[in-house]
């Protein structure tokens, strides 16, 4: 795969390529699924971390965002995005850099999540003490058990001092379903619909108590197949842009094609039925299973069995006619993570090495 393409022979290896026309065909596809009602789109942008990603959604009208650090936060404000939800309780220093940024990136409307009483006043007070609101959307609970507040009598207690806290401006309800998982997009979508109705009902009570109706910001990339069927609510995908190895198996629901691949050299063959690749943990997502970490599409036969930070071993068939140097095209299981490895990935359109995109937001912290 990756080895036809001209000029990659010159690209030193581990590298993530990604394939431009098949991220524009994914983002189209990402539109389509909304019936091209963009509104309804708010795109995850931790996968990619680039300006150039941002950009090419913006190019189709898409301008709302979510993100996971400061440092995304404000790549975002640097291409001047119009919406961005920082889906993450600010603690600690962070609210005093989610402060700094807005400041600096005044045309941006940012927004944060909460889930907890004595948070929301020590966001509220900052902002206030500095003439200043920030539109906050309480993290609801839907059974990922990872962030949020359960969607009860406990949630209106918090809608309520969120209303008399100076400072903030209630938004909403984000709520993230990551924990629902089958392959069978029926069985997903059962669950989905089952977790989500408490939280409907929240958003039924918070209506009759809000001058505006609030917004509500619905899972990820697992259950977009779901959530982009509903015109209540913006939905986040993030993965779709890239897609991976994973996703592919589970959601066979969503018909993205992968846009970023791994390119690995064969740096020894240790043993006849096994070759080594430099593909070590500091350059492939490590969280999975040994054998789920990357998969080679030319070879699906090829299995890995040890992996350390500059190697990866993988099991051949016997005979086989690989040798030291040859490219081998992966596609890694979960691509987020792996982005977040480079600083920057090789760009390919028309099958020739065309750039770089710079993965700026890796970093934790670009000014503020």
């Amino acid at each position: 795969m990756l080895h036809q393409i001209k000029g990659i022979e010159n690209i030193d290896s581990p590298a993530l390529v990604v394939m431009h026309e098949t991220v524009i065909k994914n983002i189209e596809e990402m539109v389509r699924m909304v019936n091209g009602d963009v509104n309804r789109l708010r795109p995850h942008v931790k996968t990619h971390k680039t300006a150039e990603g941002i950009q090419l959604m913006q190019a189709v009208g898409i301008n709302k965002f979510k993100c996971a650090t400061i440092a995304e936060a404000e790549l975002l404000g640097m291409n001047n995005a119009n919406d961005v939800l920082l889906a993450y309780q600010p603690v600690g220093p962070k609210i005093e850099r989610l402060l700094k940024l807005t400041q600096q990136y005044s045309t941006t409307k940012y927004s944060c999540l909460i889930d907890n009483i004595e948070v929301a006043k020590q966001i509220g007070q900052l902002f206030d003490e500095h003439g200043l609101e920030i539109n906050v959307y309480i993290d609801v609970n839907v059974g990922m058990n990872r962030t949020g507040i359960l969607p009860d009598e406990g949630a209106v207690v918090l809608h309520e001092a969120i209303q008399k806290t100076k400072g903030l401006s209630f938004s909403g309800i984000h709520a993230y379903d990551g924990h629902i998982r089958q392959s069978n997009h029926l069985e997903k979508e059962i669950l989905c619909n089952e977790v989500f109705q408490p939280v409907l009902n929240l958003m039924n009570t918070f209506s009759s108590r809000n001058t505006k109706k609030p917004i509500l910001i619905a899972g990820g990339s697992l259950n977009f197949a779901t959530h982009s069927t509903k015109i209540d609510r913006e939905s986040s995908p993030g993965t779709p842009i890239f897609w991976d190895h994973g996703y592919q198996r589970i959601c066979p629901d969503q018909q993205y094609k992968p846009a970023l691949f791994v390119l690995t050299r064969i740096i020894s063959i240790p043993t006849p039925n096994r070759i080594c690749v430099d593909l070590g943990y500091k350059a492939i997502s490590s969280e999975d299973d040994i054998s789920m970490r990357v998969y080679f599409p030319s070879y699906p036969a090829l299995k890995p069995v040890a992996h350390s930070e500059e190697h990866l071993i993988l099991e051949t068939p016997i005979p086989h006619t690989f040798k030291i140097g040859d490219i081998l095209t992966g596609l890694p299981n979960h691509v987020c993570p792996t982005v977040a490895l480079y600083d920057s990935l090789i760009e390919v359109k028309n099958n020739e090495v065309s750039g770089a995109w710079q993965v700026l937001a890796r970093r934790r912290k670009i000014n503020c």
